[in-house]
C-alpha cells in the first residue's frame, strides 16, 4: 500500500473544501489565516510553488506562474509578519505588511538582490523552514481603500527590495516546461497587478467560517 503524506492529505482536504462547500459569505476582504491562489491578470497564471530549486542564483526554491486553476500547489497562506501578531480573521489593512506561506512547502515567498533566472530582474523564492524565514519574507499591500478587497487588484511589494511581485511572461523550459518567470520588478505596471482568486477565506469572527472563493474568470 502506497504510503500518503500528511502534506497530500492535507492538500486533498483543501481541496475538497473548496469543490463542494458553497460560499454564502457577502464578507469580501482578504483576511489573516485565509488560503487562497494569487492570479495575475495580465497574463493568466497564479502564483505557484514545489519543491524545485533554481539551477542558478540563490538555489533556493523556485516559485513560477501557472495557467491551471486545480493545482494544489498554488495555495498561499496569509500570516503575519515575523514577530507580529495577525489575528485570524481579521482583514489585511492597505499598507499592511504580511507574509505568504506557501502551503504545500511550509516555506515563505520571499525575495532579495539575486538576479532572476530569465529576466535578470530580482529573484523570487520560497525560503525557509516551517515557516521561518527572514525579513526577505516580508510584502506590503499596496492598495487602495482602507482594506484588501478579494475583487480589487493589487500589488504586493517586498520590504527588503522594494520591488513589486512581477510576471515577466518569460517561460522556463525543462524541468518546470511552460512555467512563467515570477520576479521582484522596481517599478508599478500593469504586470504586477494580483487578484485574490480561489481559496478558503476566515470570516472575521470568534468561530472563524470557511468560505470559497470561485472567481468569474475561472471554472474550478
Amino acid at each position: 500500500m502506497a504510503f500518503i503524506s500528511s502534506e497530500m492529505i492535507s492538500c486533498i482536504l483543501l481541496s475538497f473544501l473548496i469543490s463542494f462547500i458553497e460560499g454564502r459569505f457577502d464578507y469580501h476582504y482578504v483576511t489573516c489565516g485565509s488560503t487562497l491562489k494569487l492570479f495575475n491578470p495580465y497574463h493568466n497564471i497564479r502564483l505557484h510553488s514545489h519543491d524545485v530549486k533554481y539551477g542558478s542564483g540563490s538555489g533556493q526554491q523556485s516559485v513560477t506562474g501557472v495557467e491551471a486553476s486545480d493545482d494544489h500547489n498554488s495555495y498561499w497562506q496569509v500570516i503575519g509578519k515575523t514577530g507580529k501578531q495577525c489575528e485570524r480573521g481579521q482583514p489585511i489593512k492597505c499598507g499592511q505588511t504580511i507574509r505568504l506561506l506557501h502551503l504545500n512547502t511550509n516555506r515563505n515567498l520571499h525575495s532579495h538582490h539575486f538576479q532572476s533566472p530569465l529576466s535578470r530582474n530580482l529573484e523570487v523564492t520560497a525560503f525557509g523552514e516551517n515557516g521561518v524565514g527572514d525579513e526577505g519574507d516580508h510584502w506590503v499591500i499596496i492598495c487602495s481603500g482602507n482594506y484588501w478587497d478579494r475583487n480589487q487588484k493589487v500589488r504586493i511589494k517586498n520590504v527588503v527590495t522594494e520591488n513589486y511581485l512581477h510576471v515577466t511572461g518569460d517561460t522556463f523550459g525543462r524541468p518546470i516546461h511552460g512555467q512563467k518567470e515570477i520576479c521582484a520588478y522596481p517599478s508599478p505596471s500593469e504586470l504586477n497587478y494580483w487578484q485574490a482568486a480561489e481559496g478558503i477565506f476566515i470570516k472575521p469572527s470568534e468561530s472563524p467560517v470557511p468560505t470559497v472563493r470561485t472567481p468569474a474568470h475561472d471554472e474550478f
